[in-house]
């Protein structure tokens, strides 16, 4: 059975559960097993090739003892082993070691949701037939897990933790994190930025193992809420990190904007903040020059605290965050004042569809000097295409364009364009650093003659008044009978 099948038929049987409760649930069930198992497949390979080396979860915790056996507990048995001595010893396991910090922060905040030991037994006999320590099932696995958080953006308010995998190579892509340099996505939601930047460098910087392990080193992440922080860590697992510690499940603005030290300053933060949301009350304390609970505006805040002199940074902002004013205006003008704000790529509404059908844009800057100009980059829907959607998203080479325009690390021979344009820094403040500055190549749409517009509109609201006169005839002679 292929990987994508064993997954295929997991979810299945998850769906005669009444226990688990659409996708999000589903996905997280599914998350939890799967991380125990690689955990376990992990344990044993460092048992054989490391002599000291002991699992930091408990003999009798461990998959091999519970799990592994097709014909061991279910039904009752199991579902009562898994809610009364799994969860709680895993989740008051004791912090001896990185690994097994690991392990109790992403049972934290874990349940099962399963109500059937019988389909709780299935699923696990059929995730037992992935060795996690078969290199090529592994990467098969990774890309499956890949999907599976795509899946999220059909799983409600679960959506706003993926980012389109094309928007996120070509950020890391123009960065061009080298391993050693520390990077940071301080709202790491399921680690796409940071599965994304390892495997950049890996394709193009990691030649020794000290690299690897130089890399792995200088990795930050932070997030707020259980589900991605689990599936993060099970994410970086995949991705072959033993110890995926630098992903916290914390809340980045909890600190005082102040209490971010010189030594916790970082070369890069690659990042899509929530945005659309409000923090909780008392939040906004932390930052006393931007007083405010908006999750985006807070964040760009720490990310410009967060970057050392010369370090670099880009950020998903929505529109709003553009055009905002009041704490927004003085956001945008200490960017700009703190950073070279080099360049804005605006992207079309679809690309985060269906969790969101807004405007987003790509902020590229580094710290250190003051603004100058800004270059813009239009972005647009492939010729022949209305928009992006689930079955025609975004792609690396959709983008292909902006990266041969972008003229290298030095960003040299930039040229305006039916796609380009630059603004100067005294155009920013004249217009009050609002930012959503137009596309001035493009042709004004013709939306056609207001009179027969007119003349359209007064058509169509009479055929809806008549429409709606037959509908109640209908209605009327229907009652009366």
């Amino acid at each position: 059975m292929s990987v994508r099948t064993l997954v295929k038929s997991v979810q299945d049987i998850m769906r005669k559960d009444t226990g688990v409760d659409g996708d999000a649930q589903r996905i997280s069930q599914l998350c939890w097993m799967f991380f125990l198992k690689i955990i376990d497949d992990q344990d044993e390979a460092l048992e054989l090739t490391r002599d000291e080396y002991i699992s930091p979860i408990p003999a009798d915790m461990q998959w091999r003892a519970w799990a592994a056996d097709p014909e061991g507990m279910t039904g009752d048995e199991l579902l009562s082993f898994v809610n009364e001595s799994l969860f709680p010893r895993l989740k008051n396991l004791r912090p001896t070691a990185p690994r097994a910090r690991v392990i109790r922060d992403v049972f934290e905040d874990a349940y099962n949701f399963m109500k059937s030991g019988q389909l709780l037994r299935q699923v696990i006999n059929k995730i037992n037939g992935v060795d996690f320590n078969n290199l090529t099932e592994r990467q098969h696995f990774g890309d499956i897990y890949e999907q599976l958080l795509n899946d999220l953006q059909n799983a409600g308010n679960a959506g706003e933790y993926y980012t389109p995998r094309a928007v996120t190579a070509f950020m890391v892509q123009q960065i061009d994190p080298r391993p050693g340099e520390i990077l940071m996505d301080p709202a790491c939601g399921t680690g796409g930025f940071l599965t994304c930047a390892m495997r950049h460098m890996r394709d193009r910087h990691i030649r020794l193992p000290e690299h690897e392990d130089l890399m792995q080193r200088s990795l930050r992440a932070v997030e707020k809420k259980p589900l991605p922080h689990m599936l993060c860590v099970t994410n970086m697992l995949l991705n072959g990190v033993e110890e995926p510690h630098f992903v916290r499940h914390d809340n980045t603005l909890a600190r005082p904007l102040t209490s971010w030290t010189r030594d916790e300053r970082v070369d890069i933060v690659l990042t899509n903040p929530p945005f659309g949301g409000k923090e909780e009350d008392g939040i906004e304390n932390n930052f006393p020059t931007f007083r405010t609970r908006e999750t985006a505006d807070l964040f760009l805040a720490l990310i410009i605290r967060l970057l050392k002199p010369g370090g670099r940074a880009a950020v998903v902002l929505p529109d709003g965050s553009l055009f905002g004013e009041g704490i927004k205006t003085r956001l945008k003008e200490h960017l700009m004042a703190e950073c070279n704000l080099h360049t804005i790529v605006r992207l079309p509404n679809s690309v985060f569809k269906p969790y969101a059908s807004i405007g987003t844009n790509l902020l590229f800057f580094e710290k250190g000097s003051p603004t100058t100009e800004t270059w813009f980059w239009e972005h647009r829907v492939p010729e022949g295409q209305k928009a992006y959607s689930m079955t025609k998203p975004i792609r690396l080479d959709h983008l292909a364009g902006c990266a041969d325009w972008w003229g290298g690390a030095s960003r040299e021979g930039r040229v305006e364009g039916p796609q380009a344009w630059k603004v100067s820094a005294e155009e920013i403040k004249a217009r009050g650093y609002n930012l959503d500055i137009k596309n001035p190549h493009a042709e004004a749409e013709d939306l056609g003659d207001p009179e027969h517009l007119l003349a359209a509109l007064d058509e169509a609201e009479a055929e809806v008044a008549r429409l709606r006169a037959a509908l109640k005839a209908i209605l009327t002679e229907a009652l009366t009978r």
